[in-house]
């Protein structure tokens, strides 16, 4: 019981600490984002080995081949985003921790893997889209599933360098702005697909 006590004030110490020391110094101060980021535990979105790394500032390997983004990331993609409580959201990600973060902030949230997004099986009409990673492109078929006015924060990968970005489906489109620079973990069903070069 005293171990795992201990162990619990350590992790709640790396919490103030990743927000002291890696939210706040890179600009995020929106006061939801950093109540959800000191609320949710990222090490039960980690395997039992990686506990220890979960407020590291780098993406941690998950084992199956998924990621979990530098806690910054998280913290930009909710800022920008700006959820609001009418909002049905949409998270694009192998691990729960960005759909834990959102949960309180919206209406509802459901949470669908990239390689279902990418091949457009999503369900319900969602306003609001999270992207938990890097995209090179938008895939044709993810387009096509959002309706009209959809906002969509990702991260977005060109040429070997990933950016936070945003944008909303209009005329039937969805065109993304990048923003900041930052470290985000590649999705790659969402990679394009190699074709001939001459």
């Amino acid at each position: 019981m005293m171990i795992a006590t201990e162990t619990h004030g350590r992790f709640e110490e790396a919490r103030k600490a990743m927000i002291d020391s890696q939210l706040r110094t890179s600009g995020i101060n929106a006061g939801f984002v950093l109540a959800r980021m000191a609320t949710v535990p990222r090490e039960d979105f980690v395997s039992e080995d990686l506990r220890a790394a979960a407020y590291a500032d780098r993406a941690l390997q998950l084992p199956g081949g998924e990621a979990l983004p530098a806690p910054v990331f998280h913290g930009m993609l909710l800022s920008e985003a700006r959820p609001a409580p009418e909002d049905r959201a949409l998270v694009v990600s192998g691990t729960g921790y960005l759909a834990a973060l959102l949960a309180p902030l919206v209406g509802e949230v459901q949470q669908i893997t990239p390689e279902k997004a990418a091949e457009g099986r999503i369900e319900g009409v969602p306003t609001l889209v999270l992207v938990d990673g890097a995209i090179e492109h938008v895939t044709p078929a993810f387009a096509a599933a959002l309706d009209e006015g959809t906002r969509v924060v990702t991260g977005l990968a060109e040429r070997g360098v990933t950016r936070l970005a945003a944008g909303r489906k209009t005329g039937g489109s969805l065109g993304l702005v990048a923003l900041a620079e930052t470290g985000i973990p590649r999705l790659p069903a969402f990679d394009r697909k190699a074709g001939w070069s001459f």
